[in-house]
């Protein structure tokens, strides 16, 4: 009997010395978030993930058009595949941080200008998917390409009520009345040279909207590079497969990676350094 109170009170003494660290545990695990999200800092008030983001991310220069036409021809990735997944990265990038529900309008209006060229085909599938995620887009395309992949994008537009202006407002007070949010899916990172044509009035009208612009990829009209500080400044910029160096001077608010679909041999063969995407995400915020 004594050795078996001896041992019962052995028991009790061990099971108290560990109940405080038990409960810290537990505690620990509570304050922490239920789904992914980035941990703040101490000091700063940024995001942890976003800093260490920003540390190890590859920004890319020359090498960009090197990933892509490697996707294309060696992984077989078909042009309208890419654009409908970049779509989709600009349009949940822009519902992260634009809620339909902190919108003053219902549906929130959302004016989206594409370009000739592959930007503006993801700036059509990003306002199909802004559609289905609760806002009303209005689309912008000036110079349409007569190929068969950009009419079908057209038509399926079309057939979401989705409608295709003939004008763009010149004055830049008619749009800040007309929509909340204007994405910029002009150019992207081929672009070099001057602006002509259309779009040199279209940039500047942008440069004088107070209302948010998200850009695809790039700011349209800057160098891959060097940026432009005296072209557009997006309130939010969507970087696809990798961020372009130009992406360093880039000072609004928020900063997103798409692109949950690099396959890793490219990733490790270019260096990207691209961070696991939490769960299923398919962007990730780098600001």
């Amino acid at each position: 009997m004594f050795l078996l109170r001896s041992l019962l009170s052995l028991e009790l003494l061990v099971a108290g010395s560990c109940l405080p660290h038990i409960k810290a545990q537990t505690n620990a695990c509570r304050a922490g978030p239920t789904r992914w999200e980035p941990q703040r800092l101490s000091s700063g008030g940024r995001w942890d993930a976003e800093v260490k983001a920003s540390m190890v991310v590859r920004y890319l220069s020359q090498k960009v058009q090197a990933v892509d036409e490697e996707l294309f021809n060696e992984y077989q990735f078909s042009v309208d595949q890419l654009m409908e997944l970049a779509g989709l990265s600009c349009a949940t990038a822009i519902a992260k941080e634009y809620p339909p529900k902190s919108m003053s309008k219902n549906p929130p209006t959302v004016l989206v200008i594409c370009g000739p060229g592959n930007n503006g085909g993801d700036g059509l599938f990003c306002a199909q998917h802004l559609k289905l995620f609760g806002y009303q887009p209005t689309i912008y395309y000036p110079k349409r390409p007569n190929k068969p992949l950009f009419t079908a994008l057209m038509t399926q537009c079309l057939k979401m009520d989705i409608p295709f202006l003939g004008e763009m407002p010149q004055e830049p007070m008619l749009i800040d009345e007309l929509y909340e949010l204007v994405v910029d899916a002009i150019f992207g990172f081929s672009f070099k040279g001057d602006v002509l044509g259309p779009f040199r009035s279209i940039l500047s009208v942008l440069s004088g909207l107070t209302v948010p612009i998200p850009s695809i990829d790039i700011s349209s009209g800057w160098d891959v590079e060097k940026g432009n500080p005296r072209g557009i400044q997006p309130d939010l910029l969507i970087s696809l497969t990798a961020p372009k160096k130009s992406a360093t001077q880039f000072t609004g608010h928020y900063h997103y990676l798409g692109g949950h679909f690099v396959p890793p041999a490219l990733e490790k063969k270019y260096q990207l350094n691209l961070l696991l995407y939490p769960d299923t995400e398919c962007v990730f915020r780098l600001q």
